[in-house]
């Protein structure tokens, strides 16, 4: 049976049947709320507060390989392989599509993959921007963005595909304390637990070398939230970076740090699709996910 979602943000168009052509991420009329960012601008001499839109990217074209073993297909990226009865990247697609200020959602695949065409939906749209790196593929991405009506000023959430149990009120809190932030932040936790500095030996077995301290110590994750044009300055000048806050900190800058969840893990060995499974199952039996409400059961075949 064909629902709406239950959402009602600007729907961007999806993924057009062209293969090769990435879709159009229509700009939309910023919602008149105080859940739109500002920024300001200086325009002949002059400040004056310009509207901000809040945009997600999650690149999309990475394989996993270390998360795949084998009881799962090897030749389907890790993005791809089915979690609690859909493709793990629909979970996360789900919650960004249910939150409702965000003026579109754009997924950056490698040239060539059409595997999410068949899910093609208002409210997301995909760009074949992927690169050898993840810097590549973000800075593809939020090119993509500008390219299509985005503003360099706009707010960018970037986020792992593979961080499939994100909820939407967590991006809507990390959008929410960052949105008068003069930098932008990231969710992130407190590390919970003790840190070793690993040296190895003479027979090539690892060694505790010292015990770090961890009461300043985080542990990253996403979304990551940056103004589209700071954080595309930044990675053209530090592109050995495993997530954008690094690129950030490079150009001298210091994010700020929210509070996410421990569920907010990202999927890279074996054993997290079973915990991920275990959890997806148990919201859509409860009726806490939105995943086949966006994506009717028709999209399965």
């Amino acid at each position: 049976m064909n629902q709406s979602p239950r959402n009602d943000f600007p729907a961007v168009p999806a993924v057009p049947d062209t293969p090769g052509v990435p879709a159009p991420v229509a700009p939309q009329a910023a919602p008149a709320s105080a859940e739109t960012g500002a920024a300001t601008q200086t325009v002949d001499g002059m400040s004056r507060d310009v509207i901000a839109r809040y945009w997600a990217f999650l690149p999309c074209a990475g394989v996993g390989a270390r998360a795949v073993d084998a009881t799962r297909p090897a030749h389907v990226p890790k993005q791809y392989q089915e979690v609690a009865g859909w493709p793990l990247v629909l979970h996360t697609l789900a919650a960004f599509m249910a939150v409702k200020p965000l003026a579109g959602v754009l997924v950056g695949v490698s040239e060539g993959d059409h595997f999410l065409q068949r899910y093609a939906r208002p409210g997301f749209a995909i760009s074949p921007c992927g690169g050898p790196t993840r810097a590549d593929t973000v800075a593809g991405g939020l090119r993509s963005l500008l390219e299509q009506g985005a503003q360099r000023h706009d707010w960018v959430l970037v986020h792992d595909a593979a961080r499939c149990l994100i909820k939407p009120s967590q991006i809507e809190q990390l959008m929410q304390e960052c949105a008068a932030d003069a930098v932008g932040g990231l969710l992130a936790l407190p590390l919970p637990d003790t840190l070793k500095a690993a040296k190895i030996d003479a027979h090539g077995q690892s060694r505790v070398s010292t015990t770090l301290p961890r009461v300043d110590k985080w542990l990253a994750q996403t979304p990551q939230m940056f103004r589209i044009g700071s954080l595309l300055d930044a990675l053209a000048q530090c592109q050995d970076v495993t997530d954008e806050a690094s690129a950030i900190e490079a150009a001298g800058l210091h994010p700020r740090l929210v509070a996410g969840s421990s569920f907010n893990f990202k999927v890279t060995y074996p054993d997290d699709f079973a915990l991920a499974e275990a959890l997806l199952s148990q919201r859509i039996a409860a009726g806490d996910s939105q995943i086949a409400i966006i994506f009717d059961e028709s999209a399965r075949d």
